[in-house]
């Protein structure tokens, strides 16, 4: 049925007359925003910035629709609209580019975008009904995409579901984009998806606050394909296996023994091997996955074991005097020392961190309150180490990538609103205390209290209002059917060995960063939490894999493969590692001041000793954070320069007590010279070939000297330098 409407101007003047379809209520939950979001109203570089464009601000993303309409409709007293005019209201006439707008044409005049806003102004401008207009569920199809070979298209059609369960087909709105747009790419404002390069991407799929993750994977074309099994030591060859046959990749086999020694040594316990353990193990005439399984136990009951894991979860923790004092360092320092070396259950080691309480002398665990010293940078710390979930977007603004709001920003943060901390009795102590009164965390935006509840509701008695409502949070957070503790632990610890996590940052878990392989990632979840929270048998069950001791040799199918695990990636030593390593190999030991001059480098307690020296060159974190990201594995100029000729490495090399030194005083021929320096800084014997280069250079000179010059290019060369 038609209606004729009449048009007049503010003049009074008829202007007019336009025959209208009957059009169905139009609103700007529904209707409205989804066209602000999709023509980049709402985007950072637009109205969503910070602080608005040209006088405008609108929600980041649109995650705040009330805020928008709001702004819209009164801002600059309601200027956006002509009711009695439709078609000259600004909200029209800019993005049309009918009158000069600075973010250009979003959408043209006789496009259906235009002409929805058109009827919804015409219509009274309705906001809609929370109970009906909210998006519920998003659903994509198809659920995986996968393409035989690059250069083929896909397209995607994206329903949501409503509150009043109507559905609706929103592909056109939908945001699509691709985490690897060099292995599948989505053109500009379609759904259509491009197969660029042989590899996996995932596609993120958005529309009004509600998500979608689609795997997407592009087959290598190349013909002749077969898979050969190689042996499974455990399920996590079983699931990694599973996933390379149906790609098409051929995993390496496993390394050789004592390239396995060398890496295994310096993962668990950051070390070289000896040259007295790398022979024996080399001669050792049991069969190989037995030796290797004896190594395995061996290292993980070592005093270097309770070192190397000390510095990484020093790091995570912030240990450091800048902000617990010298004592308090020590005393905190040690206590994570004494619970890697009892192997303290893991669950049970948060629990203790979180339910802190007392002088940090006497209970060094209240240091972990100490160092993020209040109520929101203590919930963005103990969500993003142990749960793996970034809630610091949320603070400001519901979270644009994820389903956290900001309510629940606050309502987490409420959970350490009433830790208190005070000045102790001794120099630089502190108590950690609840307090008792004025400790209510209040929302920002009305000031309203905000009260305690959990990210996911666990379905069971409600949470406590009072002072001591971390014990609560302690209680869900370390619980078994916690969907996030146990998979980000297990998570982060593969990454540790393999260098790179299953779900990569490891501290970034969320709907759009799904994991490369989920079902290897929940099967070590559920034997972890099995094996009742047993860190060290996690790693145990890692590092015992074919996986994990696979060749960094590639072939033909697996070359370009850095998602899958199926063959090693060299990884550069750490900062500690790396000067560890230079002292094994030069048979000295590193000078830092303050400490027992027999100290290594991970054994230091924190960055403030040797600061500013060869640990920081190479990357040691400042631990003014507790992301992974602190820190540094690349290569830069400094650290080239400080390897051809800085002081560590030369003092190192001519230690008159040193390795080259009693080699040469010893008497031992050449041939020997060259084995015990490839041995010490290589973990291996050297080829042929390396051997007689090595004797004709020091047959021709001062074999002080020379024997000095082969050590340090051993120590400057890759196969040292990294984790192979």
């Amino acid at each position: 049925m038609l209606k004729l409407v009449l048009v007049v101007s503010l003049a009074g003047g008829a202007v007019g007359v336009a025959a209208q379809a009957e059009r169905p209520r139009v609103t700007f939950l529904r209707d409205v925003a989804p066209i602000l979001n999709k023509a980049g109203c709402t985007a950072g570089t637009c109205h969503g910035a910070a602080k608005g464009k040209n006088g405008f601000k609108l929600s980041l993303r649109g995650y705040d629709p009330r805020l928008d309409y709001e702004a819209l409709l009164y801002d600059l007293a309601g200027r956006r609209f002509n009711r009695a005019d439709p078609g000259k209201s600004l909200m029209l006439a800019k993005p049309s580019q009918e009158v000069a707008h600075g973010g250009g044409r979003r959408f043209a005049k006789d496009s259906d975008y235009y002409k929805t806003i058109y009827t919804w102004i015409a219509q009274g401008v309705p906001y809609g009904d929370l109970a009906k207009d909210t998006v519920v569920a998003l659903r994509a199809e198809p659920r995986e995409i996968f393409m035989p070979k690059p250069g083929e298209y896909a397209s995607l059609k994206v329903v949501v579901r409503y509150q009043d369960d109507q559905t609706r087909d929103v592909t056109r709105e939908a945001t699509i984009e691709s985490n690897v747009p060099d292995v599948a790419s989505v053109a500009s404002n379609t759904s259509a998806v491009h197969g660029e390069r042989v590899g996996e991407a995932t596609l993120l799929v958005r529309y009004q606050g509600a998500f979608a993750a689609i795997p997407v994977t592009v087959l290598n074309p190349k013909p002749g394909f077969v898979w050969k099994p190689l042996p499974q030591h455990n399920y996590v060859d079983r699931l990694v296996d599973a996933k390379l046959e149906r790609l098409k990749i051929q995993p390496s086999p496993p390394a050789d023994d004592v390239t396995f020694l060398r890496r295994l040594s310096l993962d668990l316990t950051g070390r070289l091997p000896s040259p007295e353990s790398v022979r024996a193990f080399h001669d050792d005439p049991r069969p190989s996955r037995l030796k290797r399984a004896a190594a395995i136990d061996k290292l993980i009951a070592s005093p270097e074991y309770v070192d190397h894991w000390a510095v990484k979860w020093g790091d995570l923790l912030q240990c450091s005097r800048k902000y617990l004092g010298e004592k308090g360092a020590y005393e905190f320092n040690q206590w994570i020392r004494d619970a890697i070396a009892s192997n303290r259950p893991y669950d049970r080691l948060v629990r203790e961190l979180l339910t802190a309480r007392g002088s940090s002398y006497d209970n060094p665990a209240a240091n972990y309150f100490r160092v993020t010293g209040g109520a929101k940078p203590a919930m963005e710390k103990t969500t993003q180490v142990f749960l793996g979930v970034r809630m610091v977007c949320a603070q400001c603004h519901d979270h644009p990538f994820e389903r956290w709001t900001q309510n629940q920003y606050y309502q987490m943060s409420a959970f350490f609103s009433a830790v208190g901390i005070r000045a102790g009795y001794e120099v630089g102590e502190d108590i950690v205390f609840d307090q008792r009164a004025d400790y209510e965390m209040k929302h920002p935006k009305d000031g309203r209290v905000v009260k305690p509840q959990f990210m996911i509701a666990p379905g069971g008695a409600p949470v406590p209002d009072g002072p001591q409502r971390r014990d609560a949070l302690a209680d869900w957070l370390t619980s078994k059917d916690n969907p996030f503790f146990a998979k980000a632990i297990a998570n982060r610890m593969w990454s540790y060995f393999m260098g790179k996590g299953i779900i990569d940052p490891v501290d970034d878990i969320r709907a759009s960063n799904p994991p490369s392989n989920p079902a290897l990632l929940d099967a070590l979840e559920k034997d972890f939490v099995a094996h009742g929270f047993d860190v060290r048998e996690l790693m145990r069950t890692i590092v015992s894999s074919r996986t994990y001791q696979a060749s960094i040799v590639t072939n033909d199918w697996n070359a370009n493969d850095r998602d899958n695990f199926s063959h090693a990636i060299p990884r550069r030593l750490s900062a500690e590692e790396l000067m560890d390593a230079v002292s094994a190999a030069a048979g000295a030991r590193p000078r830092f001041p303050d400490v027992p001059e027999d100290t290594t480098a991970s054994q230091l307690v924190d960055p403030h000793i040797g600061k500013e020296g060869f640990l920081d060159v190479f990357g040691r974190p400042p631990r003014e954070s507790s992301c992974e990201c602190e820190r540094r594995s690349d290569f830069s100029l400094p650290q080239a320069l400080n390897l051809v000729n800085g002081k560590t490495i030369s003092d190192a090399v001519a230690d008159p007590k040193g390795r080259v030194a009693t080699l040469v005083l010893s008497g031992k021929n050449d041939e020997a010279i060259v084995d015990e320096l490839y041995l010490a800084a290589l973990s291996r014997l050297p080829t042929r070939e390396e051997q007689l280069r090595g004797v004709t250079y020091l047959s021709n000179g001062a074999k002080g000297s020379r024997a000095q010059d082969l050590l340090w290019a051993l120590v400057n060369s890759k196969p040292f330098l990294y984790i192979y």
